[in-house]
């Protein structure tokens, strides 16, 4: 399959990605946020920034961050560095993406805090759907967290462990397992985006987060969790 023709079936990837319930989920985001349109982010730009035994070596957590906006280009590059679609066919007939998970249940979503409100990063269509207005970076933390450009809050959907007849970890049904999976697969995720911050000279801090408001101001559902949120922005 070329580019061009890939770029036609997203709409379709995006239903594999997430099924029924993944486009649930982005409907109900927008009816909750009549306010925010959904942003278009531009393609992702896979090459220039540091090499990464250099972005190895410059890897860092930076809590001085500056509260100056990132560019459109910047932001769809990080966020696609995060957990974006790098193929379009990866394990279990999923796209692949950028960070591994298991069993390709790509069960981490990126919630995305920005000035003007909170969206969910879709990644196949590679956008950001409005969730809920306002500035809610506060429930990242104090300090710079509140007030830089950009933070991720990372939400496990239990939901998206398959548990069926064809999962060969029979292990996945396990809540102290899924557990184990959860955190792992957030750490690959934060893992990238302190690369893709030390590739492009930007500071980027992975920490704890007021978990409980970020849930009920989020309006999650019993089976998805806020784990932790990371804060990324320009150095101060």
């Amino acid at each position: 399959m070329n580019r061009r023709t890939f770029v036609k079936t997203l709409p379709a990837l995006t239903l594999l990605a997430g099924g029924a319930a993944g486009l649930a989920r982005a409907q109900d985001a927008a009816v909750s946020s009549p306010d925010l349109k959904p942003i278009a982010l531009p393609k992702p730009e896979t090459d220039g920034g540091k090499s990464v035994l250099a972005a190895i070596k410059e890897r860092r957590t930076t809590r001085n961050i500056s509260a100056r906006e990132l560019p459109p280009q910047v932001l769809s590059n990080l966020l696609w560095a995060a957990f974006g679609v790098n193929r379009e066919t990866g394990a279990f007939g999923k796209p692949g993406r950028t960070a591994a998970s298991a069993s390709n249940s790509q069960e981490i979503d990126l919630y995305v805090a920005l000035p003007a409100g909170v969206y969910l990063y879709e990644a196949v269509p590679h956008r950001l759907t409005p969730v809920v207005g306002g500035d809610l970076r506060g429930r990242a933390g104090r300090g710079a967290a509140a007030s830089a450009p950009v933070n991720i809050f990372y939400v496990v959907d239990l939901a998206r462990y398959d548990t069926g007849p064809g999962q060969p970890d029979r292990n996945i049904g396990n809540p102290e397992v899924q557990k184990s999976y959860y955190y792992t697969d957030t750490g690959l995720i934060a893992g990238n985006v302190y690369l893709f911050a030390a590739s492009q000279g930007l500071a980027a801090w992975f920490h704890n987060c007021n978990k409980d408001a970020a849930a009920r101001d989020l309006k999650l559902r019993p089976g998805q969790r806020v784990l932790f949120a990371q804060t990324v922005g320009y150095p101060a």
